[in-house]
């Protein structure tokens, strides 16, 4: 039996962080009398030896909180750890002695990049369970839904409800650029629910002729303006992703944006149509996670420390279904899950005339 867990926070910040820091702390401390402490700004405070204590009245009034109490980092993994300008070692051996320190096993809430640290460690002889967390919707942990993504699609379609007023007004095409990396969950349900007319996916390479052939539909229909939804990984057929910086340190070196400027600067050139564009960038990372996330995020924090508490580590909880089900770590390393473009909701949105570039 373990006396004592560590959690971290790693990768971008996501709506429900604070939720899963919570029910793993009410869980440890009410069902099991374990203690928990938590490492500050993800690996990065492992690595600095940045520990707290986390009583129920550390966590007490979190639920309702974006972010994380415990900060996060998508640098300073222990494998490829920075120790001077361009000059990285494997600190891995470190960041698991660091670790027993302060406890018996280590929670990681994170994306693909920290679960993949996780897994890591674990072949190392670490007790990890993992906890899956991103906006994107993307982690391989079979038909795992991850907290954070309803909050982030609902503010983009928001957005688009919002969008949509003006552009009509306007008689405008208003692009819309939402996160998502290489994968076009937020795109595709945002778009849906927001009533796109064109939604434009890292699964599906676009071309131009399409888009405008699309827009001129509309304009036969006496339909003035269009509203497109651009994932930042979608490119144009044969063409490439837009990438505005690298950063070689991070677990995520490539930083996307910029699409959508390109897309409405093309637009504008093809149709003669004024074209606006909206990135709403870490927007959707930010504010109070929704009921869906906040019910989501606890039922995982549950979830890990019950794995934790048994010893059952090499894991990370997936909800399928309805059912929380543990999934071998490992397979957060056989990549990301992207959107089915043979699946119900591209299908959907084809059979109300969505345009999808192609």
């Amino acid at each position: 039996m373990i006396q004592r867990v560590a959690v971290l926070t790693g990768g971008g910040d996501a709506p429900g962080l604070n939720a899963v820091i919570r029910a793993i702390v009410k869980t440890a401390v009410r069902e099991y009398g374990i203690e928990v402490v938590g490492f500050r700004d993800g690996f990065k405070g492992v690595m600095e030896n940045r520990v707290t204590l986390l009583t129920e009245a550390e966590v007490s009034g979190i639920l309702p909180r974006g972010g994380t109490i415990l900060g996060t980092t998508n640098r300073d993994n222990p494998f490829h750890y920075r120790v001077a300008e361009g000059k990285f070692e494997d600190r891995s051996d470190q960041c698991i002695e660091m670790i027993k320190q302060h406890a018996d096993a280590l929670i990681v809430i994170g994306g693909d990049g920290s679960l993949s640290i996780g897994y890591d460690l674990a072949q190392k002889g670490l007790n990890v369970v993992g906890c899956p967390k991103t906006i994107d919707n993307d982690l391989a942990v079979g038909q795992a839904k991850t907290f954070g993504f309803d909050t982030a699609y609902a503010f983009a379609t928001e957005a688009l409800d919002r969008l949509h007023s003006t552009a009509e007004s306007h008689h405008r095409i208003i692009v819309l650029e939402v996160m998502g990396r290489y994968a076009g969950h937020i795109a595709l349900h945002s778009g849906l629910a927001g009533g796109a007319d064109i939604i434009l996916i890292p699964e599906i390479p676009f071309t131009y002729e399409k888009v405008v052939a699309k827009i001129n539909e509309r304009l036969s229909q006496n339909k003035r303006f269009s509203l497109v939804v651009v994932a930042e990984g979608a490119k144009p057929l044969g063409g490439d992703m837009v990438i505005q910086k690298v950063i070689s340190e991070s677990t995520d070196p490539l930083r996307l944006g910029g699409i959508g400027q390109a897309v409405a600067s093309e637009l504008e050139r093809l149709t003669g149509i004024e074209s606006r564009v909206t990135v709403l960038g870490h927007l959707q990372r930010g504010g109070s996670p929704t009921p869906y996330d906040r019910i989501l995020a606890t039922r995982y924090g549950v979830a890990a420390m019950d794995l934790a508490a048994h010893g059952q580590f090499g894991y990370v909880v997936s909800l399928d279904g309805e059912h929380l089900n543990p999934i071998p770590l490992a397979e957060v390393a056989k990549g990301i899950r992207k959107v089915d473009v043979e699946g119900d909701l591209v299908k959907a949105a084809r059979k109300i005339g969505i345009s999808l570039g192609d």
